[in-house]
């Protein structure tokens, strides 16, 4: 047995609590996790099916904790976990799984078949079977700080373009803020824009925001791969940061995992309760919509529909407000079926984006979101997350659908009345 592989196994000996325990033990088999998952239902692979994935942890939990496991293993009547096993499990556990939690959500016992996910990930990287795609943003992250290679400087060239298209200042490490807002690098490099909407709705608003130079960057690719440790890290350095800066409020990304790790699970992995609140830019801006603090002028024509975030929705309850700021600014709104909390994925959250080989999977199973579409036959397509928004373009590019993606929070600024003069200006040229 190699040294990694004995790694491996002794971390899914360890990872397997009681919470696990009781879902094998209460799983009744009746596949309806496999009709909830976009893997299978696009492919009718019963290897996609959610509980199969989980077969050499179910393994290692019958061989070590139950009497008749132990059994079997001591007559060889069970075969263990081998190295050559988990490299072909991979692809289950990694590519064809997006951590979306539909499958956790039609569980007819309660089963968290995501939070098994998630835990077999831990083994699975522990022995080296996961993707090179999240090993190299994992390393990334840990050197540079950002899984994308985004450092400071970059940030700072960024700030300033947006400065000024929107004629507004871009704070950074203004102590006694009552909002820090951190970033994904996809919003940082892709999608600058969603930073001149934070100023602008801001400003409207009368609150008063910062960045933060040592805590910009929210993705958190431990979650990705499966290393609570390196999740523990990436979150703390956000917390380092506004309890710094003496912040209330830590506002999270349009980045699904990276709202996970910081609002539901930061305070676990540090091993203390925060400071400050933690709440994602759509719970902020329904907050400003409700205290009457954020004006919109104008509707849009487009016919328009909402790509519900599974993070947001599934794990975070965040429904009712996209559809709240949605009729502040469309005439022509329209659900897809299965919005809202049983909204499917894009296709490519959990890491599942940054893996290479797993691109014609991903796509395969994209024609689940394809129907969605097809259904409705929108103009455009709004959302707030952006590894979705970029999965979704390519997505809907390979495909050869004609239809832009565009993110709520930038539209809603874009209805903001009274402009910066050097905005109107520029829209003027």
């Amino acid at each position: 047995m190699s040294a990694t592989l004995e790694k491996g196994l002794r971390v899914l000996k360890e990872v397997i609590d009681a919470p696990i325990a009781s879902y094998f033990n209460s799983c009744v088999h009746c596949g309806l996790c496999a009709e909830a998952c976009l893997f299978y239902t696009e492919t009718g692979d019963p290897r996609y099916t959610p509980i199969h994935k989980l077969e050499p942890l179910r393994r290692v939990y019958e061989q070590e904790y139950t009497l008749l496991g132990r059994l079997k293993k001591m007559l060889g009547l069970s075969k263990p976990v081998t190295d050559g096993e988990l490299d072909q499990w991979q692809e289950l556990v990694y590519n064809s799984c997006t951590l979306c939690g539909r499958c956790s959500a039609v569980c007819p016992v309660g089963n968290d078949i995501v939070y098994m996910v998630r835990k077999f990930r831990e083994g699975m990287s522990a022995s080296g079977h996961a993707p090179e795609g999240i090993r190299s943003a994992v390393n990334r992250t840990v050197t540079l700080g950002s899984p994308m290679g985004v450092k400071l400087p970059a940030v700072q060239a960024q700030m300033k373009h947006v400065e000024k298209d929107v004629g507004l200042p871009i704070p950074l490490d203004a102590e006694g803020a009552e909002y820090l807002v951190v970033l994904s690098s996809m919003e940082i490099i892709n999608f600058p824009e969603y930073l001149g909407a934070i100023a602008r709705i801001m400003q409207q608003a009368g609150k008063t925001w910062t960045l933060c130079s040592t805590a910009f960057e929210a993705t958190n690719a431990g979650i990705q791969i499966g290393n609570s440790d390196l999740a523990k890290v990436i979150v703390s350095r956000i917390v380092e940061g506004a309890e710094k800066l003496r912040v209330r409020t830590v506002i999270s990304p349009e980045c699904g995992h990276a709202y996970t790790a910081l609002r539901w699970e930061g305070a676990n992995l540090i091993g203390r309760p925060f400071t400050f609140e933690v709440k994602h830019i759509i719970e902020v801006l329904g907050e400003f919509q409700a205290q009457g603090l954020l004006k919109t002028e104008g509707f849009e024509s487009d016919r328009l529909t909402f790509h519900d975030p599974c993070q947001l929705v599934r794990r975070g309850g965040v429904i009712g407000q996209p559809r709240t700021l949605m009729n502040m600014v469309a005439k022509n709104f329209v659900e897809m079926p299965d919005a809202g909390y049983m909204n499917w994925c894009c296709s490519g959250g959990g890491g599942a984006s940054a893996i290479e080989e797993g691109e014609a999977l991903r796509l395969q199973a994209f024609r689940k979101k394809k129907s969605q579409f097809d259904a409705v036959s929108p103009d455009r397509v709004v959302t707030a997350c952006a590894n979705c928004r970029i999965v979704l373009e390519e997505s809907l590019e390979h495909y050869n659908m004609d239809i832009p993606v565009v993110g709520l929070t930038e539209m809603i600024a874009e209805h903001i009345p009274n402009k910066p003069q050097a905005a109107a200006r520029a829209e003027g040229a």
